[in-house]
């Protein structure tokens, strides 16, 4: 198709941004804003009774259902016999929805540190991470730029902005991290040829990155070998963090690019073994930054 990662649930919930700005008052902004307080709210107590629910949001029963509804088809919640649970599923971690709002300001700050990176002219694959989502509104300033990925959700970022060339990569459709995936996928990206690829996991043990979904790992691996320079971008949190599949050592990427909040003894163990390490500075107020500590 071509288009002009045991943890604690007690972080706040957000869609991933819509196209078009909401109006802070909007019905569309007050749905999300509440769906996001539910998510949370089930993820945090791990379940809890719709009437309870209903009552804590001051909302009918049927729009209760209809917010919960929502959420299970999101895959962070699960609704039986009048009660709300948290998904138990590691791929709760993986939702886009979830993941958008872990760590935010690490990823805006990592996003922007990858910029440094992206050259116009290049062709360059960017995987699914709400990571790499937060790329999107600085790779127009390095237009004529080729950007290819198979996130639905980076796509629909990216499709206003003329001077890229955009391609999507299309395949079976899965809608817990809004993305495409699976053989279709890895053959077309076969027949591609980038200069970079950029991309995040959900784990880092032994100092070899590490997903929960193997079909992520096959779609990210047939990105990996189709590029040229491959780069990591990831939070200090991935450091602490376990999934089931491995995908490769951090030694086999050019440059790993982590936050101003990854402990120091990770930062040494990699550059002891030869990997560039990139420090993103942390973001202050409208764009400062800070050295890191």
């Amino acid at each position: 198709m071509t288009t002009d990662s045991p943890h604690r649930h007690d972080t706040l919930i957000e869609q991933p941004p819509p196209a078009e700005p909401l109006p802070a008052d909007s019905r569309q902004a007050r749905q999300l804003v509440r769906r996001q307080l539910i998510a949370e709210a089930v993820m945090a107590e791990g379940s809890i009774r719709i009437d309870d629910l209903v009552e804590r949001f001051d909302i009918s029963l049927m729009t209760m259902h209809r917010d919960l509804d929502e959420l299970v088809s999101r895959g962070l919640l699960r609704k039986t016999r009048g009660v709300a649970s948290a998904a138990p599923t590691s791929l709760i971690e993986a939702s886009d929805v979830y993941r958008t709002s872990r760590q935010a300001a690490e990823k805006r700050a990592i996003a922007l540190a990858a910029m440094d990176f992206v050259e116009p002219g290049q062709a360059i694959f960017f995987d699914d991470s709400t990571t790499v989502l937060q790329m999107a509104t600085h790779l127009p300033a390095k237009s004529p730029l080729t950007v290819i990925t198979n996130s639905l959700t980076l796509m629909n970022e990216l499709k206003g902005s003329p001077e890229l060339t955009l391609l999507g990569l299309g395949g079976q459709y899965y809608n817990w991290c809004n993305a495409f995936m699976g053989t279709m996928t890895t053959n077309e990206i076969s027949r591609l040829r980038a200069d970079t690829l950029i991309l995040s996991m959900a784990a880092i043990t032994d100092d070899i990155v590490f997903h929960q979904s193997p079909e992520m790992v096959e779609t990210k691996r047939a990105m990996f070998e189709a590029a040229a320079r491959r780069i990591l971008i990831i939070d200090h949190s991935k450091f602490a963090r376990r999934a089931l599949h491995a995908f490769e050592p951090l030694t086999s990427f050019d440059t790993v690019i982590v936050d101003d909040g990854t402990p120091t003894e990770h930062l040494q163990r990699m550059r002891d073994k030869g990997i560039e390490v990139v420090v993103a500075p942390s973001l202050d107020g409208e764009g400062a930054t800070r050295s890191p500590a």
